[in-house]
């Protein structure tokens, strides 16, 4: 009953969406998730993705890090509210080179999320049939542990999480 009673909306009413699935439910769990650390980009080329981040995209872009553990060296690119990690094969046998044999122009290699106890995560995640690339966690470029989980247990992602 107003002045705008007589008008229609030009849009249809919104119904819910129901599927005989229930919802997804937060599991009870004794670790928490917590933020995006990084995106990892392998890149056939460190110094010239350096140059796009830092000339072109005009972010603050550390020097190359050898990594020799983890065969690969490291650019850090820093975004403010998170990283990427420009990753480059150290040697042949690094996992970054078998990665780049197959996407030859590079590509998003991980994700890294931070958790607030790696170990118990670690021992949860192995309950729920989750499995890991390692058996234990390894220091990983921030100095700080990390474990890598398999993508085919991810949807299709390789995920690591980190120790906050």
């Amino acid at each position: 009953s107003g002045p705008f009673s007589r008008l229609q909306s030009p849009f249809p009413a919104i119904r819910t969406f129901s599927t005989s699935q229930p919802p997804c439910e937060v599991a009870d769990s004794v670790w928490k998730l917590g933020r995006l650390n990084h995106v990892a980009i392998a890149v056939p080329d460190l110094a010239k993705a350096s140059a796009f981040y830092k000339n072109v995209l005009g972010a603050q872009v550390s020097e190359a890090v050898p990594l020799p553990e983890h065969r690969v060296s490291v650019v850090f690119v820093n975004l403010g509210n998170t990283k990427m990690e420009l990753l480059h094969p150290l040697g042949s046998d690094s996992p970054i080179a078998g990665f780049l044999q197959k996407n030859k122009a590079g590509g998003m290699h991980h994700i890294c999320i931070e958790v607030d106890n790696i170990n118990i995560a670690m021992a949860d995640l192995k309950k729920k049939k989750i499995r890991t690339i390692t058996e234990e966690a390894k220091i990983g470029a921030h100095g700080k542990p990390v474990i890598f989980l398999h993508p085919k247990d991810c949807g299709g992602v390789l995920v690591e999480l980190e120790q906050a």
